[in-house]
């Protein structure tokens, strides 16, 4: 299945209201050292990453000690609704959560994803680590 891609001037998927191109787009397309600089900014790459089909960049993101070897295509017929991000708290230097709401429809039937993620900081890169379903 092809992965839709928005086009530059279309705002992110993220909901951040920024052109793609300017929001999780350099993330996803970016050179190696331009990450995400905050857990935050990376759930939203994340989130946009499955709007758009980018299993690559969400196994890249996720921390080696959870990461699963591959991961399921998503679902044809999958449609993203929306995100809400609802907390954002720093632990320390190098642990955050992020709590949030992702809103999908599939087949018909609207569900909704409310979970707070555990990230953490290596070597100046953030990776999703696990999370709480709600």
């Amino acid at each position: 299945m092809a992965r839709p891609t928005p086009p530059n001037a279309t705002a992110c998927p993220c909901g951040s209201a920024l052109p793609y191109a300017d929001c999780c787009g350099r993330w996803h397309d970016g050179p190696l050292h331009l990450q995400a600089p905050t857990a935050e900014a990376l759930m939203r790459s994340r989130y946009s990453a499955s709007v758009l089909g980018r299993l690559d960049y969400l196994l890249a993101t996720w921390h080696p000690s959870t990461r699963p070897p591959q991961l399921d295509p998503l679902p044809g017929g999958l449609q993203w609704l929306g995100l809400e991000v609802r907390r954002h708290a720093m632990q320390d230097d190098a642990h955050a959560t992020v709590e949030f709401v992702a809103r999908n429809r599939l087949a018909g039937r609207a569900t909704r994803l409310h979970e707070t993620s555990r990230f953490v900081r290596e070597g100046g890169r953030w990776f999703y680590v696990d999370g709480d379903l709600r």
